[in-house]
């Protein structure tokens, strides 16, 4: 701690979270969406937002391209700019948790010591790590965004699963192979550990027809 952070103070408010929870009808807490670049971590978070908005729960996705847009738009793609990106963002979904919200964050986030970083900001209950698992293989015939052309080509450097690796989760909350399961039924899941963990009581709808 500096000499100048010495002066700094947390101020309290004279709400808590249980407040903002109870006013909410629902628990907050932060889904993390990892995985390789079109494995459908956004697709997934994204028709989730939407099934859980329809049901009245109070909730928001932090996705790895928008907030490149402008909360992190200083940071590149090196190991350090992204255990930076992925501080920041923790930090975001923190105080959005203790708003009362339901955070989506998805993000590549490859490295086992930067999630594990991100974790340790949340009591346990707080934090689910859903590894969304896709082959490199089936992520490159995706392509969605046309980035893994440019990564072969030597386009785009430290890109995961090419030029940079991938720490594959060892014990996440659970996992999602969209190789072998559609967006709805990747929402439906979810939906239903939220239910066993008490964190809402919704029936399940979803939106058909959607792909990754």
């Amino acid at each position: 701690m500096s000499k100048e952070d010495r002066h700094i103070t947390w101020q309290a408010s004279s709400l808590n979270r249980q407040d903002r929870e109870n006013n909410n009808g629902h628990r907050s807490r932060t889904i993390w969406f990892t995985g390789l670049s079109g494995a459908g971590k956004s697709s997934i978070a994204f028709a989730l937002e939407r099934t859980l908005h329809e049901q009245g729960v109070r909730c928001y996705v932090l996705d790895g391209d928008n907030v490149r847009h402008g909360l992190n738009r200083d940071l590149g793609f090196t190991a350090a700019d992204r255990q930076e990106n992925l501080r920041r963002i923790g930090e975001v979904s923190k105080l959005m948790v203790d708003a009362g919200l339901l955070v989506l964050s998805a993000f590549i986030s490859p490295y086992a010591q930067d999630r594990e970083m991100v974790r340790q900001l949340f009591e346990p209950e707080d934090f689910i790590e859903v590894y969304v698992r896709c082959s490199i293989e089936e992520c490159e015939r995706r392509d969605p965004k046309g980035l893994y052309k440019k990564a072969r080509k030597g386009e785009i450097p430290h890109f995961t699963g090419i030029s940079a690796p991938y720490d594959i989760p060892t014990s996440p909350s659970f996992v999602i192979d969209t190789e072998q399961c559609s967006i709805e039924e990747a929402v439906q899941e979810i939906v239903q550990h939220l239910q066993r963990i008490g964190a809402l009581h919704l029936p399940v709808q979803t939106n058909s027809s959607l792909t990754y």
